[in-house]
C-alpha cells in the first residue's frame, strides 16, 4: 500500500513514524511538503520521499493523506484534481465536511473522514472514522489499517458524529491537561516543588486511566470506591461539585461538538 501525505506536520509526521513501526516500507510513502526545512527533516527522520508540491509522481499512491489545516484545504484540494486517479482520500482537518472536500476535489467520492488526536505522537491516539456508502470494504480497511498505526480506531455510522469524535477525543487531551495542571498547581500550593507535584499528578492520573482501562466496571463505580463517607475524598468532590467541575466539563464538550458543526458551515462556504 503506497500512502501519499499532503502536508508533513505533527500528525503527519507522527502518523508517519507509525506506519514505519508497524512495518510500512519507507519507499512506499510520500510527503507534499512546502516547507524546505520541513521536507528536509522528513526526509533526514524517516527516510521518506518528499516532494514541493503535488505531480504525477507524488500522487502515484493507493491513500492519499490530507494533512494540511482546514482553512489552507480549499486551495490544496485545487491543485489535486487532475491528479487524482482512483485514490482512496483520507482527510484528518477538524470540521471539514465530506460533501465539501468531494466538492472542492471535483465531485471526487473515494473520500474518509477521520479524526485522531494527539497521543497519536506516541502511538497512544483514538482516531473516529466515518465513510460513506460509495467507500469499498476494502478501501475502509485501507484507512484503518493507516489510523491504526497510532492507537485505536472507532467507526461511526453518521458524519456528524465525527464533531462529536472531536469535542471528545479530539480536544479531550487538553481537558486532561488542565486537570493535571490544576492538580499540580494544588501540589505545589500544599508546600511540594515543582518536580514532586508533577511526579503525584501524571503517576496519578496514568495509574487511575490504567485502572479504569483494566476493569470492566464504569468509572461511577471506581469513584464511588476511593470515596469514604465523610472522608477527604468526599470532601474533595463534594466542593469539586460546589463549583461545577462536572457539570462544566459536559457543558465545555458539548459546546466543542456545537463548534465543530458551526466551523464545518464556516469552512465549508463558497
Amino acid at each position: 500500500m503506497k500512502i501519499t501525505f499532503l502536508g508533513g506536520g505533527n500528525m503527519a509526521s507522527a502518523l508517519i513514524g507509525g506506519l514505519l513501526n508497524n512495518g510500512f516500507p519507507a519507499d512506499d510513502i510520500a510527503v507534499i511538503e512546502i516547507g524546505a526545512e520541513s521536507r528536509a527533516r522528513l526526509e533526514k527522520t524517516y527516510g521518506v520521499r518528499c516532494y514541493a508540491e503535488p505531480d504525477a509522481v507524488a500522487l502515484r499512491c493507493d491513500a492519499l493523506l490530507l494533512a494540511v489545516k482546514p482553512q489552507q484545504m480549499r486551495e490544496a484540494c485545487a491543485s489535486l484534481q487532475k491528479f487524482l486517479n482512483r485514490q482512496l482520500v483520507i482527510s484528518i482537518a477538524a470540521g471539514l465536511r465530506l460533501a465539501d472536500l468531494s466538492r472542492w476535489l471535483g465531485g471526487y467520492d473515494r473520500l474518509v473522514r477521520t479524526m485522531p488526536n494527539t497521543p497519536a505522537l506516541i502511538g497512544s491516539g483514538v482516531t473516529g472514522l466515518y465513510a460513506p456508502p460509495t467507500v469499498s470494504d476494502a478501501e475502509r480497511l485501507g484507512a484503518e489499517r493507516v489510523l491504526r498505526a497510532v492507537g485505536s480506531t472507532l467507526w461511526v455510522d453518521d458524519e456528524a458524529q465525527i464533531d462529536a469524535v472531536t469535542a471528545i477525543s479530539g480536544s479531550g487531551p487538553a481537558y486532561v491537561f488542565l486537570f493535571i495542571e490544576a492538580l499540580q498547581q494544588a501540589a505545589v500550593e500544599l508546600g511540594f516543588t515543582t518536580r514532586q507535584a508533577r511526579q503525584l499528578s501524571l503517576e496519578t492520573m496514568l495509574g487511575a486511566a490504567k485502572l479504569a482501562a483494566q476493569s470492566e466496571e464504569p468509572a461511577s463505580v471506581l469513584r464511588e470506591r476511593v470515596t469514604s463517607k465523610g472522608g477527604t475524598t468526599e470532601a474533595a468532590l463534594n466542593t469539586m461539585a460546589e463549583h461545577g467541575v462536572k457539570d462544566g466539563i459536559i457543558a465545555g464538550v458539548l459546546a466543542a461538538n456545537a463548534r465543530g458543526g458551526q466551523l464545518g458551515e464556516l469552512l465549508g462556504k463558497d
